[in-house]
């Protein structure tokens, strides 16, 4: 039977992929890595989207439009005044 088209594949190297894009949250430089990956160049390291140093950032943007809407949703007030500070 064929995967269904609207379920994401998940697999071991999925959670291989989590891991060292986790390491490249908490800081840890290419290199080092790669090298924890057991890769041979960081070009086969760098194939792991996203990017190391945009991740942070984009995360941190998400964060800044979700969070006001949530503490709405929790609170019954509209994103707006949610978003103001007391």
């Amino acid at each position: 039977m064929p995967w269904p088209p609207d379920v994401p594949r998940f697999s071991t190297h999925t959670t291989r992929h989590l891991c060292l894009t986790d390491l490249g949250r908490m800081g840890w430089e290419l290199h080092t890595i790669a090298t924890f990956a057991g890769h041979r160049h960081t070009d086969s390291t760098l194939r792991y989207p996203p990017p190391w140093a945009d991740l942070a950032d984009k995360l941190g943007r998400g964060m800044d439009h979700i969070h006001p809407w949530r503490i709405g949703m929790l609170t019954g007030t509209d994103a707006a005044t949610a978003a103001t500070p007391r």
